[in-house]
């Protein structure tokens, strides 16, 4: 099997029946068509009319189920995603799942001090050659806000160095259709040109709308930018249920999904075919501390039913969440509520599981939580790889080697297998005092080592000289 495809072999999770899936489509339809969605953006809006939308007072566009399906249909079941090198590393379609980091976290848990403080800069850089060094993490996004960039060129300078801290693809955030425009350009400074990127993409843009049903013209501008450039691109609703949407989950669902085909009506009537991840986040909000619960049951439960209908009933990739947590540390709750998450998603079959490595609902980000679900996601693999049964793995003829009351230990079949076994990095499995002998380390000491370890050492593969100068070319022309 090919090593870059992250696939199930045992039982699926499912939430929903297809009766329940068609259900939450019409529901998603009768939305679109009756209730209607305001669009603050002249060109989408005129698109979606001369397409056949009925549009009241300039921005309230009703749109007819017609052309929902037909922009399903048009929409790629398959999206692929490479690395800087130009080779494919995710292929987004069925069960397949691959786990990355989230962006644009204001506060960092400093792995040194313990202490919350700003995300700067350096953290970026830092958080992008863990994810390079990390074997299980797929992708890479910004993680932090850097303030000590000018405000204006935030995400080019951050996307710089993405790409140049990793040869990993990434997920991108822009602020506007300018700054895409200028991350475009560093990206296909590295791949050899625009036309290569569409051919071979190496990012996916995150988009989103402002539930409930709202679509704002920065939003617009990028999707139709991505949509015409043939590039991937989400347009993923970040809704709290029971403040911008429904309470419940059927309508939390419905609702976003009513939001998202909204926003691949467009995007396929930019270009038809062009790719697109279908996804969203609907974590219930908290009616005490008024705050997302990001990793609450219903919030992994709503993903996961979401991503079905997306998987089965549309055959869309698929977006969601995992490996991140509400709370304020990278503690027992944190670890409780990030790898629970990575084993729903995991299990969901989410193409592309984002945000690994938040905490309290993404304004601060966790290195030691990032290293930690490196091992979690490991051990998710391993179990989703489900249980060989055949001939060998049967292994009769061991058993009648040994015989009763014998020993596997020396058996020729336990030396050829015993390698296949998931093994650890950070989880402990020696006796208390062999553990006591090397320090009585926890597995949150452990995790600090390994950074430090990864942050002395791990040296990202440089970009060559004359596509550095490209990068600093573009850079300077978005100064100025």
């Amino acid at each position: 099997m090919d090593l870059n495809v992250k696939r199930f072999n045992s039982t699926p999770l499912e939430y929903l029946s297809v009766e329940q899936m068609r259900d939450i489509h019409s529901a998603a339809l009768d939305i679109l068509e009756d209730c209607g969605t305001i669009i603050h953006h002249e060109k989408s809006i005129d698109l979606l009319h001369r397409a056949g939308a009925y549009v009241k007072d300039d921005k309230h566009v009703f749109i007819p189920s017609g052309l929902v399906e037909s922009a399903i249909r048009s929409a790629p079941p398959r999206v692929t995603i490479y690395d800087r090198n130009g080779r494919p590393a995710m292929f987004l379609e069925g069960r397949n799942v691959y786990y990355g980091t989230g962006s644009d976290c204001p506060y960092l848990l400093d792995s040194l001090t313990g202490k919350r403080r700003e995300f700067l800069s350096a953290d970026v850089e830092d958080a992008v050659r863990l994810v390079d060094a990390l074997p299980n993490i797929d992708f890479t996004m910004s993680n932090g806000l850097a303030p000590d960039f000018p405000a204006e060129l935030q995400y080019q300078y951050k996307y710089a160095l993405m790409i140049r801290n990793s040869i990993k693809p990434q997920v991108i955030t822009a602020a506007d259709k300018t700054s895409l425009n200028d991350i475009v350009d560093i990206a296909a400074a590295v791949v050899d040109g625009r036309q290569e990127l569409s051919r071979k993409p190496i990012f996916v843009l995150y988009d989103e709308p402002t539930s409930p049903l709202v679509h704002i013209s920065e939003a617009m501008e990028k999707l139709m930018f991505m949509a015409e450039h043939n590039l991937p691109t989400n347009y993923s609703p970040g809704i709290m249920a029971g403040g911008t949407s429904p309470v419940t989950m059927a309508g939390a669902i419905a609702q976003a999904d009513a939001e998202i085909l909204a926003g691949l009506v467009i995007h396929q009537l930019t270009n038809s075919g062009a790719p697109f991840i279908f996804g969203a986040g609907m974590s219930p909000m908290d009616m005490q501390s008024m705050q997302p619960t990001y990793s609450a049951p219903e919030a992994m439960m709503t993903q996961a039913g979401l991503c079905q209908i997306g998987r089965c009933l549309y055959e869309l990739p698929t977006w969601g969440f995992g490996g991140c947590s509400a709370s304020k540390l990278a503690d027992e709750q944190a670890v409780n509520e990030a790898a629970t998450y990575i084993m729903m998603a995991g299990w969901a079959g989410t193409n592309l599981v984002h945000d690994v490595g938040y905490l309290e609902f993404g304004l601060t980000y966790s290195f030691e939580l990032l290293v930690m679900c490196d091992e979690f996601i490991g051990q998710v693999r391993r179990m989703m790889e489900g249980i060989a049964v055949d001939k060998e793995n049967l292994a009769v003829e061991s058993i009648k080697r040994v015989g009763p009351g014998g020993h596997f230990l020396s058996d020729d079949h336990t030396l050829d297998h015993f390698r296949e076994n998931w093994q650890p990095d950070l989880t402990d499995r020696r006796t208390y005092e062999d553990w006591k002998a090397r320090g009585a380390k926890s597995m949150g000491q452990l995790a600090k080592e390994k950074i430090k370890k990864i942050l002395d050492r791990h040296k990202p593969k440089a970009l060559a000289a004359d596509v550095e100068k490209k990068i600093d070319n573009i850079l300077e022309r978005a100064k100025k």
